[in-house]
């Protein structure tokens, strides 16, 4: 399990190598009131938070959406809009056009891209797709002029939702990879990619259910010696989900407040 030691990369997430949290998208805001509020309290290391209205952007604008990501946004913090890739088969034309709601009703920074291929032969397409992401950012209204993890927003931001490591010329793609998404149970025996030792550890995200407080530190020690600086670690379990489709990052986890101040205090404290 190397570590990443590298100093290079595009942008960052992170601030040097201190953890911090992705979180991968709460439940709707009415449903999830605690969750969208305990984001913006100061202090918390977040690094970005995704917002899926409804498999996306939804029909139309969604004031309770809006609002929760305007607050996030006033307080620093990076909302990333949710792009279904269903591993290459949605139409590019169908992604773009929910990035461009995304950018016009709710005034994302970012965008997080579920689901995308890791192969070698689809890296083109996704080059190309998030190179026009990379575009729309730049002349869309999400790349605000406010302070982040104390540092200012540098044009708009890329995730690679993989949830594995895929073929390393991805890293090249984005700004952060997902290269572990799954249980517990998975994640305890899980090793880094040789590849990844060339990157430092803000290019990469780890979501992890199902660990138990018990074990909350050794996930920790397994992220940092992996080299990741994004995180999100919840107790709940795949069948603990709040809506059809049963993700268990919907909600807090039961020790929210522990792995906060393990983790330590971000940067607007």
């Amino acid at each position: 399990m190397p570590h990443l030691t590298s100093a290079d990369g595009r942008l960052s997430a992170t601030e040097g190598s201190r953890l911090g949290f992705g979180a991968p998208g709460y439940a709707h805001p009415l449903l999830a009131p605690v969750e969208w509020a305990e984001l913006t309290r100061p202090g918390t290391p977040l690094h970005w938070a995704v917002l899926n209205v409804a498999d996306g952007p939804g029909e139309r604008p969604d004031p309770h959406c809006l609002a929760a990501a305007g607050r996030l946004t006033n307080a620093g913090a990076r909302v990333l809009g949710h792009l279904d890739l269903a591993y290459g088969a949605r139409p590019f034309g169908e992604i773009a056009a929910d990035a461009g709601r995304f950018l016009d009703w709710y005034r994302v920074s970012g965008f997080y891209l579920d689901r995308c291929p890791a192969g070698r032969a689809e890296l083109a397409d996704v080059r190309r797709m998030t190179a026009v992401l990379e575009a729309m950012l730049d002349d869309g209204p999400g790349s605000p002029p406010e302070q982040a993890h104390g540092r200012a927003y540098d044009g708009g931001y890329l995730v690679l939702g993989h949830g594995r490591h895929p073929y390393p010329g991805y890293a090249g793609a984005a700004d952060q990879l997902v290269t572990f998404c799954g249980p517990w149970t998975d994640y305890r025996w899980s090793q880094a990619a040789p590849w990844t030792a060339d990157y430092p550890a803000e290019r990469f995200v780890h979501l992890v259910h199902g660990v138990p407080r018990t074990h909350l530190e050794e996930a920790m020690r397994i992220a940092r010696w992996q080299g990741a600086g994004t995180i999100f670690f919840t107790d709940r379990t795949a069948d603990q989900g709040r809506t059809v489709h049963g993700s268990p990052f919907e909600a807090l986890p039961g020790y929210w407040d522990e792995i906060v101040s393990r983790v330590g205090p971000g940067v607007s404290e």
